[in-house]
């Protein structure tokens, strides 16, 4: 669930795509990043494996992870609230075979059962609400067949590296190669566990744009409550791709949890 921005919308813009509308989908297969092959390989070679089975992808978006996954012979729907994101799929290598349906990933069901339901590059803390966030949970094991399994990856938050009496962290400074830069920082609310991240950029040519986008933390002892109410148990948790183990100076987790063959408790 992805809530609309409160920014200007650009023109070409579609306020439905809520936070990922064509200005933000136009670049987000740009090279290097999260797109860089050493990024994605390894995402896609654990997913592979996991895999017994169909697979969905919640917040599926231009497929930068659908695409070569069906690439690979496994079978991938995707959900995706940004027409604009989705529509970015099929031109990728294997994107002609993802599954795509447009919908809200805490509400949208489809058809059939999943071996593997996964989220990835913290887009569960697009979710801002504690329900919701339950919600998808519940939404992914529903999808789920017996023993299957619900994989998030996400970020760890960062209030470790708040000052005292201070609320923001800084998480990239970058100067453009031709003039310009970019500055990225966080700003938290410890109370609420709401945080946004805050993007400036600036061109060469002087002009500036700021990009707010809302997001909730939850830690992974909530995540793993939250699916013990969805009827699932905890059966990964990594600190990244490589399958490492989660430290306290871990940055992020990716955490993997099976489906008990018993009903999902009603909501």
């Amino acid at each position: 669930m992805r809530t609309n921005s409160s920014e200007t919308v650009e023109p070409g813009d579609d306020p439905a795509d809520g936070w990922f509308p064509e200005s933000v989908a136009a670049t987000y297969d740009d090279p290097g990043g999260a797109n860089a092959p050493e990024v994605v390989t390894p995402m896609v070679d654990v997913l592979a494996e996991l895999a017994d089975g169909p697979v969905l992808e919640f917040a599926v978006g231009t497929g930068r992870i659908a695409a070569p996954l069906a690439a690979r012979g496994v079978r991938v729907s995707g959900i995706e609230l940004s027409r604009a994101m989705a529509a970015r799929i099929a031109d990728k290598p294997g994107g002609d075979a993802v599954d795509v349906t447009i919908g809200d990933m805490s509400t949208t069901r489809l058809p059939g059962r999943f071996s593997l339901v996964y989220l990835v590059f913290n887009t569960i803390g697009n979710v801002t609400t504690q329900d919701a966030q339950v919600d998808v949970f519940r939404n992914a094991a529903a999808h789920l067949r017996p023993g299957g399994l619900f994989l998030i990856e996400v970020g760890l938050p960062g209030v470790r590296g708040l000052p005292p009496g201070q609320d923001t962290v800084p998480f990239a400074v970058a100067p453009g190669r031709d003039g310009g830069g970019y500055v990225g920082f966080d700003q938290y609310d410890v109370v609420t566990q709401e945080f946004t991240s805050n993007h400036v950029t600036v061109s060469p040519d002087g002009k500036g744009r700021f990009r707010r986008i809302p997001f909730r933390y939850a830690w992974p002892a909530e995540m793993d409550l939250m699916a013990r109410i969805a009827g699932m148990t905890l059966k990964y948790r990594w600190a990244g791709w490589d399958r490492s183990e989660l430290t306290a100076d871990s940055t992020k987790h990716v955490s993997v949890w099976e489906k008990s063959g018993q009903a999902v408790p009603p909501a």
